[in-house]
């Protein structure tokens, strides 16, 4: 879809989160979604990102992100906050990797610009008349985005908990609420993620429902080679490192996004060896001749890429 730039705003006090609005270049009606969706970003440099929707599904004349800017990141962050009232941009989407399930009880985890996805959730689940509990954590308050929001919600449903205040969150600080048969929603930095998993088996809860920001660790990684064809290069893919990490060092234009295997940006044409898959997006057939840099690895042997 082409849509325009509505509207931008700073909604963090350290000035460095930015809340965009964008409708139809044409103004027509915008394709529905429910909390936990994203829009992928085709941004002017070739960048392909994806950032969560925080608006209200209801509102069918434009949706709404808010994005951290990070310096040293993969220049997606620094181009979205560069975009002005006016401008337009290709989206697609919108997507859900993340659904919500508005029934029964929950409790919603969010750190920093996780809350993205969340704070869609906790008003939809404020609306249905959910029994719910909120843990917001963050480095600063100054870095959190939508306290004033928050502020107004049932504070006895809402623990804010800043690092500078109260330290690093334990795992007991972030699923003590977790409510006996109901589900727990959490979106965040990878030690966070790290923490809910662990913990999640000793909680009355029976579902855990999570989104992370960047590339999960790899688990049962063996060293392998990875040949770019077009130079002839090899490159050697550490156990511990995806081939994306490894490629990107020396091709920094490759093709990527999510870095979790769903969106499919990094894919790519495998003309020797045998991949081990660990994504769910590509077909059969399709596995046969492709593969996804970000996670999936060698099956053994060296790969050789249309790259």
């Amino acid at each position: 879809m082409n849509m325009v730039v509505s509207t931008r705003e700073v909604v963090a006090t350290d000035e460095n989160v930015v809340r965009l609005r964008f409708e139809s270049a044409d103004g027509s009606p915008i394709p529905p979604w429910h909390p936990g969706s994203h829009l992928d970003f085709h941004l002017p440099s070739g960048l392909r990102r994806q950032y969560s929707l925080c608006g209200d599904p209801a509102d069918r004349t434009g949706y709404s992100v808010a994005v951290r800017r990070i310096p040293d990141g993969g220049g997606g962050s620094i181009e979205m906050h560069a975009l002005q009232p006016g401008e337009h941009v290709t989206v697609r989407g919108p997507r859900n990797g993340f659904p919500f399930v508005g029934e029964g009880s929950a409790l919603f985890v969010a750190g920093g610009i996780g809350i993205t996805p969340i704070i869609a959730m906790v008003r939809a689940a404020r609306e249905l008349g959910m029994d719910w509990y909120f843990v917001y954590s963050g480095r600063s308050r100054e870095s959190m985005p939508f306290l004033d929001e928050i502020a107004s919600w049932e504070p006895e449903r809402v623990f804010v908990r800043p690092d500078d205040e109260f330290g690093l969150p334990t795992t007991a600080d972030l699923l003590g609420r977790a409510p006996v048969g109901g589900a727990v929603y959490c979106c965040g930095p990878t030690p966070m993620l790290d923490a809910v998993r662990r913990g999640f088996r000793d909680t009355p809860s029976t579902a855990l429902h999570f989104e992370r920001f960047g590339a999960p660790p790899v688990i049962d990684g063996k060293e392998f080679e990875v040949q770019l064809v077009n130079s002839g290069q090899v490159l050697t893919v550490p156990a511990d490192e995806s081939a994306l990490d490894v490629i990107k060092k020396t091709l920094p234009g490759v093709g990527y996004s999510c870095q979790q295997g769903f969106c499919g940006t990094c894919r790519v044409k495998v003309l020797a060896g045998k991949p081990d898959h660990r994504e769910r997006r590509l077909t059969d057939t399709e596995q046969e001749t492709e593969m996804l840099i970000c996670v999936s690895r060698s099956d053994g042997g060296r790969l050789v890429l249309d790259l």
